[in-house]
């Protein structure tokens, strides 16, 4: 589905990432973890055309967008969840749920997918006339993920969804997200810190260190190295 041959990108003279390779399979739920700094959240953001790619070739279902514009890979099926949520603070839930509908015109459908989203998130039913703004972190992050789905991606990215959660928030995200992937077949690539949780829903997963892929393999693989057990998982 996803295709990233020899990617470099990044910010005035200093490439973040530096010639990227990884494949993405329809259905999947992939994850890409590394520490702070590694490059990981400028991969999703190349990826979306958001940070210009400097070398190499991005395909997504076969046609080359490391040119196209950000609104076109949105249109084309990728949407991101990015780091930090940035939903409409100012808008209310539903408000911020139609902007993610902002590029569709089946207005039966989009009735259809808040429909979901509220089932998925039945706290944001609760609260859609509220302002996003005033919504915990915990109900942000799941606001940002269905603000997303809004677009019915083919391919969802998303950057760090269990940042700055509490334990109990970040084991129902993670479940929604493996509920998402399995009933609306939406594939996931996952950027996350959180290792240890990354990889247990994931089904591959990448290793990144100083914008260079170092190491690929099964999620039970990577659970199982003893060197991403010393760097990532603590034990």
């Amino acid at each position: 589905m996803l295709k990233l041959q020899n990617v470099q990108a990044g910010y005035g003279n200093i490439l973040a990432i530096k010639d990227v390779s990884l494949e993405i399979n329809e259905g999947e739920i992939i994850t890409l973890i590394g520490a702070n700094g590694a490059g990981k959240s400028t991969t999703l953001m190349t990826i979306c055309g958001v940070v210009p790619s400097r070398a190499g070739k991005i395909s997504f279902l076969g046609e080359e967008i490391q040119d196209k514009e950000p609104d076109e890979i949105v249109r084309m099926g990728i949407c991101q969840v990015p780091e930090g949520r940035h939903i409409f603070p100012l808008l209310t839930v539903r408000e911020n749920l139609d902007m993610g509908a902002f590029l569709r015109s089946d207005h039966q459908e989009i009735k259809k997918d808040i429909d979901y989203v509220f089932d998925l998130f039945p706290i944001l039913a609760e609260r859609k006339n509220q302002d996003g703004g005033t919504l915990s972190g915990g109900e942000q992050q799941m606001l940002a993920m269905s603000r997303a789905l809004m677009a019915r991606p083919k391919l969802m990215l998303l950057d760090e969804p269990s940042m700055g959660l509490a334990p109990l928030v970040i084991k129902q995200v993670f479940e929604i997200i493996k509920k998402i992937n399995k009933e609306s077949g939406t594939t996931i690539f996952l950027v996350e810190q959180n290792a240890n949780q990354a990889l247990h829903i994931a089904d591959r997963g990448y290793v990144m260190e100083n914008g260079k892929i170092t190491l690929a393999g099964r999620a039970e693989e990577l659970l199982g190295n003893a060197e991403i057990q010393k760097a990532y998982l603590g034990i």
